[in-house]
């Protein structure tokens, strides 16, 4: 059986105390580049307590985003809050995997680790007393790989939004996913077979933004080597296939015990969305999606009409609003930070949304067209430079 070994605050002690009393044999420090990439690198148990204590060098100029050949030690310091048993366990005993803060030689935080970036907006959230929930939706689709594990771009199945096997063929996939995430201690909430032919969709319960962030980190990570297994490619790109539906990343939101603040805290997104659009919507295709197949185009918003741009559910509670644009291209991290800052802005600002609107009409604005237009609009904003640091918009910019 594969655990999470879970305890709310975790020190060092317990982390070398569950070690050696699991057998673990192989410890992953993993992180993540400045587009969201994860990368990792692994030492044995003897090295756990240096990691902790010292920090694990790496060569941070092969990083993409981080520095140069000049200035190129940085050290990896795992979290040991993050530590799960891996599922895909060696005969030879446990492999467990950690996140880790990024610093400098000094023990300064590194400003483009991208948690660190998050746990900044997370703090100043606290600052005013606020605590923002996150719970993505994350869509993608299942591709049969050629002899060399390549993705033949051929669809598992031809099946339909919510079909059922044998039509459905993903099934078998996706419930291997939703129990071997559960024995790592994140639970999924519902998964289903989308609208286009091989499409899936997990989505997640609600939980505190770097916590959600981690686990969609881990979720993706998670379906991508299961596919794998299977003998299938999991395709989290925005437009695998031009003439069927796109794959979103649907973010939906709540502030904690202050349902009052909620429309305040939209309209601040509202207000932003044009200029964080580039960190939300990254690549070339990711524009391909937007505007079809119910994915937005227009800066608006509706109850519970799923083709804006963020809708209020139909739930008990109003505390919760789902932005619809993103797509699974974009660094998570990045983008809650994001939606964390504008949120916030809408809040001290007291700003006041644009009405309510169930049918977009052409006269509404429009999120960026293109990549190129999300470049521009990023570009210009001193908002995103203040917020993230002029070097983490440059090197989005290009």
């Amino acid at each position: 059986m594969y655990l999470l070994y879970e305890v709310n605050k975790m020190t060092y002690e317990d982390v070398i105390e569950f070690c050696e009393e699991q057998d673990v044999r192989f410890i992953r420090l993993s992180y993540f580049d400045i587009h969201g990439i994860q990368k990792n690198v692994s030492v044995l148990p003897t090295e756990l307590k240096r990691a902790f204590i010292e920090g694990i060098s790496f060569d941070a100029s092969a990083i993409d985003g981080f520095l140069d050949e000049v200035h190129s030690d940085l050290f990896l310091y795992p979290d040991p809050n993050t530590m799960s048993i891996l599922p895909w366990r060696s005969m030879d005993g446990s492999v467990i995997r950690m996140y880790c803060d990024i610093k400098y030689p000094d023990g300064t935080p590194f400003e483009r680790d991208v948690r660190y970036i998050l746990k900044k907006a997370v703090n100043k959230a606290k600052e005013m007393g606020i605590s923002v929930n996150f719970g993505s939706e994350f869509e993608f689709y299942l591709f049969k790989q050629d002899e060399n594990g390549e993705n033949t771009y051929i669809p598992l199945d031809q099946a339909g939004y919510m079909d059922i096997a044998p039509l459905d063929m993903g099934e078998n996939v996706r419930r291997e996913i939703c129990l071997t995430l559960s024995e790592m201690g994140i639970d999924p909430e519902v998964s289903h077979h989308e609208m286009g032919p091989g499409q899936n969709e997990i989505d997640f319960r609600y939980s505190s933004a770097l916590q959600a962030a981690d686990n969609a980190a881990t979720f993706k990570w998670v379906v991508q080597a299961i596919a794998n297994m299977q003998g299938l490619v999991a395709d989290f790109s925005p437009k695998p296939i031009n003439d069927q539906p796109g794959n979103g990343m649907h973010i939906n939101m709540s502030v904690e015990n202050h349902e009052e603040l909620m429309m305040p805290f939209m309209a601040g997104i509202l207000n932003r969305i044009e200029e964080m659009t580039l960190f939300l919507n990254p690549i070339k295709d990711s524009y391909k999606r937007l505007g079809k197949d119910k994915a937005p185009q227009y800066i608006s918003w509706s109850y519970q009409n799923r083709n804006q741009l963020i809708r209020i559910p139909a739930t008990h509670s109003t505390n919760r609003i789902e932005l619809r644009s993103p797509d699974c291209s974009c660094n998570i991290y990045l983008a809650y930070a994001l939606l964390i800052y504008a949120g916030l802005e809408g809040i001290e600002k007291k700003l006041e949304t644009v009405p309510c609107t169930d049918v977009a009409t052409n006269d509404l604005k429009r999120l960026p067209q293109d990549l190129k237009e999300a470049k521009r609009k990023t570009s210009e904003s001193e908002w995103l430079r203040s917020v993230l640091g002029k070097d983490v918009v440059d090197i989005y910019v290009g």
